[in-house]
């Protein structure tokens, strides 16, 4: 993922996240002054900062120090840049002279510090500096609106049996943004949430689940302290400012996808159809969700940065053993040990055109493939009743991986309708988004089992 963020590489992640967001641009004197060290963003009480303001609400300002400070729009300071080695009772999260790497064993269920053995006032100077404003919006010179202010009140903890699945999300109305911070999160870790819309739906709680399978822990959706420092600790917070560039635009794209198998086969390729689509895919996004963080922006102009989600690596491994579930519209990759490495949601067959049953194995693995439309084996669409022939593409009838399988005509392959997995049926296969195909493919190779369960 080529994504471009103005600040140092070793940056620390908070701090990283919020200029990504658009919420800081790289200042000299800072860069000068914190020269190779890692940098957090800390609020009033001297914590890391739980909810990340929204571009427009707060202002950046510089004191008489060459320190950034988030200014609100009542000229109140509800933040700070410091060097992390500042910020207490942090070690198990940022540790000095190195880069620490996420293990869920080592985070604690609350692991931020108790707010008594964090300093006070960690910027005593800072309400009394000289200070320099800065607008947000140089472009428009608006001065931003009334921010609206969300209060997210602490997770409760009753005693209930760990089995058991808090419903924490249905008792506490989460923001977009803590959702999509739980989707980065667990798209991440090889346990997919599907495409991240910032939406709390069925694909969030299959992953959720999937997550207490892999680890043995229950994630309370609404605890963003621990979703927050855990997305801190490895790779950043949710989101992050991408540049797009001249072979962004350039494409090459089709002007639309025809439903008719007969016109499908009648393009050079199944190429996207826009810049918007070829970004959403890239960072694993619904595409109205990437136009809303994005309102009024020209996709297609090269230089323009947007805001988009901060997706990991892909997860690597090898596995021995998939699990196609039918019921829950899940695929599980495990190990030859039987521990799960990863989860996504699927779409698994349909009543017309069910998928099989029992075990299969993986035959082949392709990239990129084409599709042969045979009405006589497969489907019948409309009044084709001739083989024809589907270029490759991701926006062909298997998307941009397929993996055959044992039974003839059936894979586990990808999507041009990321949004629709697990909500949908298929003709027979397994559907999962493309990105997920392509790291699922990652791991296997010919001859792993393929089980499907009701």
């Amino acid at each position: 993922m080529n994504t471009t963020v103005s600040f140092a590489p070793r940056a620390a992640a908070l701090a990283a996240a919020l200029i990504a967001a658009g919420l800081f641009s790289a200042a000299p004197a800072l860069a000068d002054q914190y020269r190779g060290q890692r940098l957090v963003v800390v609020d009033i009480n001297g914590e890391l900062m739980r909810d990340i303001p929204e571009a427009g609400s707060v202002r950046i300002v510089l004191d008489n120090r060459g320190r950034r400070l988030l200014v609100d729009n009542w000229d109140q300071v509800i933040g700070l840049e410091i060097p992390a080695w500042q910020y207490q009772g942090q070690s198990s999260i940022i540790e000095r002279g190195g880069e620490s790497r996420m293990d869920a064993s080592r985070f604690p269920e609350r692991p931020l510090p108790p707010r008594q053995q964090v300093s006070r006032d960690p910027f005593p100077e800072a309400p009394r500096a000289r200070i320099e404003r800065r607008d947000l919006n140089p472009t428009t010179g608006t001065v931003p609106t009334r921010p609206k202010i969300i209060e997210v009140p602490a997770a409760e903890e009753p005693a209930v049996p760990e089995q058991q699945v808090q419903p924490a999300a249905k008792a506490l109305k989460l923001t977009k943004a803590q959702v999509t911070a739980l989707q980065v999160y667990l798209d991440r870790n090889g346990i997919s949430p599907g495409v991240i819309d910032g939406r709390m739906g069925s694909n969030v709680r299959k992953a959720l689940d999937a997550w207490f399978e892999a680890t043995g822990e229950r994630i309370d959706p609404a605890d963003a302290d621990l979703i927050v420092s855990r997305l801190a600790a490895d790779g950043g917070l949710a989101f992050a400012t991408y540049t797009i560039t001249a072979e962004d635009a350039a494409g090459p794209f089709v002007a639309s996808i025809p439903s008719d198998y007969a016109e499908k086969a009648k393009l050079e390729r199944m190429s996207y159809t826009s810049t918007l689509e070829m970004l959403a895919e890239r960072f694993h996004m619904d595409e109205a969700y990437l136009r809303e963080l994005n309102p009024d922006v020209d996709f297609s102009l090269p230089g323009v940065q947007i805001k988009v989600v901060a997706t990991g690596s892909e997860k690597t491994g090898k596995v021995a053993r998939i699990v196609a579930d039918k019921g829950k519209k899940q695929v599980r990759a495990y190990d030859a040990a039987g521990k799960l490495l990863a989860a996504y949601p699927a779409t698994i067959g349909s009543t017309d055109t069910p998928s099989p049953s029992g075990e299969v194995t993986i035959e082949r693995v392709a990239p990129n493939p084409g599709y042969t439309y045979n009405p006589k084996i497969n489907f019948k669409q409309g009044n084709n009743d001739k083989i024809l022939q589907v270029p490759p593409g991701p926006n062909g009838p298997v998307g941009s991986m397929w993996m055959a399988l044992s039974k003839p005509t059936y894979g586990i392959h990808g999507t041009p309708e990321p949004s629709t997995i697990g909500k949908t049926q298929s003709h027979g296969c397994v559907r999962l988004t493309n990105w997920d195909a392509a790291e699922l493919a990652g791991m296997v190779k010919p001859g792993v089992t393929v089980s499907f369960i009701d």
